[in-house]
This record gives structure tokens, sequence and C-alpha cells, in this order.
């Protein structure tokens, strides 16, 4: 039987491995993901201010809680270095159990973004 979970697959292109490790290394030991892959040397092409470009960048793949999606989205933004940063959500309709388990018990079970005094997210 189909049950969607409370989980999502997140994708973020970065410029090079110091930025990727420091924005995976964030995530986890702020329990904003579970599990973080980065994937080296990927070549992206993109349309960028009327031309075509070609960079080599890593990717990361972040596991997380749908409930997490702003604070994972907030924190990347925070700590890229591109102006328009990639960072893409997806719905993890099912898998291995005891799995989805782990991340659950590895991610934080609500959004944890700080707020100002008027009710306002603070990056």
């Amino acid at each position: 039987m189909y049950m969607p979970t409370p989980y999502l697959m997140c994708f973020v292109t970065v410029g090079d491995e110091k930025t990727a490790s420091r924005i995976a290394q964030g995530l986890v030991e702020g329990k904003l993901a579970a599990c973080v892959n980065v994937i080296g040397k990927v070549s992206s092409f993109y349309r960028w201010q009327r031309k075509v470009e070609k960079s080599p960048e890593c990717l990361l793949i972040i596991k997380t809680r749908k409930n997490l999606l702003k604070d994972v989205e907030q924190f990347v933004k925070r700590k890229h270095t591109y102006t328009v940063p990639e960072i893409l959500f997806l719905n993890i309709d099912d898998g291995n159990r005891e799995y989805l388990n782990w991340l659950g018990a590895n991610t934080l079970f609500t959004a944890n973004i700080p707020k100002d005094k008027s009710g306002k997210n603070i990056l």
C-alpha cells in the first residue's frame, strides 16, 4: 500500500568541494539532514545573464524531513556562494522502512529557525 513519507530529498549544486563539505557537515551537525551525499566533478550547463555557461560543480543530495524544508533552504542560502543557488526538493514517496526510520531519528522533529521578538525568522 502506498503511504507518502514525511521526508524529502534536496538537490543542491555548489562550485567547489570546500563549500560542499561546509554545507553538508553543517546540515548533519545541526540535525537538519540525516545524511548528505557529495558527488564531485559534475559538469553543469546553464543559461546565466543571456549566455550559455559550463561549470564544474559538486552535487549535494540531502535527506531531510518535509517540515525542515525552510530551515534547510535558509541554511544553504546562508552558506552558499552563488547569487541564485539551486535548491530543489523532491518528495520521498516510499523506501526501505528501516532507512526511513533512521532518517527520522537523525533529524530534528520540528523546524528550528530562530525568530526575533516580532516573530519574523532571523538568518
